[in-house]
C-alpha cells in the first residue's frame, strides 16, 4: 500500500508538470494492479519510498504554492476521464492522500505494529 502510494504520487506529479509546461497534454496511464506485482512494491523495503513520498510532496507543495490562480486552471487529458484541471488534481490527491494514510494506520493497529507512523 506504501509502494502503491508513492507510486501513484510520483505518477501524478509528473502529469501536474505536464500541464505547466505543454497546452492540456494528452497523459498516460499506468496499470497499478501490475506496477503491484513488481518486486520493489511486492517485497520491496517500505522506508524508500516513505523518503519518496516525502521529498515528492515536498517539491510538490513549493510548486502548488507557487501558482497563479490562471496556473490552477490548466490542464491535462487523462484517457479515461478527460481533461482534469490542476485544481481537481490537487483535491483528487488531498483525499488520496488521506485515504491511503487511513488505510495504513487501520492495518497497523489491526496488526499490532509499532513504530513511526
Amino acid at each position: 500500500m506504501v509502494h502503491h502510494y508513492a507510486d501513484d504520487h510520483l505518477n501524478s506529479y509528473v502529469r501536474f508538470k505536464l500541464a505547466l509546461t505543454e497546452e492540456a497534454p494528452l497523459i498516460k496511464g499506468y496499470s497499478e494492479s501490475a506496477w503491484a506485482k513488481l518486486s520493489d512494491a511486492r517485497s520491496g523495503p517500505v522506508e524508500p519510498s516513505r523518503q519518496l513520498l516525502a521529498a515528492l510532496h515536498e517539491r510538490w507543495v513549493t510548486a502548488w504554492e507557487s501558482l497563479t490562480e490562471k496556473e490552477w486552471e490548466r490542464t491535462f487529458v487523462h484517457p479515461k476521464r478527460g481533461p482534469v484541471s490542476l485544481d481537481e488534481l490537487a483535491c483528487l490527491y488531498a483525499w488520496h492522500g488521506r485515504h491511503h494514510v487511513t488505510q495504513i494506520t487501520r492495518l497497523r493497529e489491526r496488526m499490532g505494529w509499532i513504530g513511526p507512523a
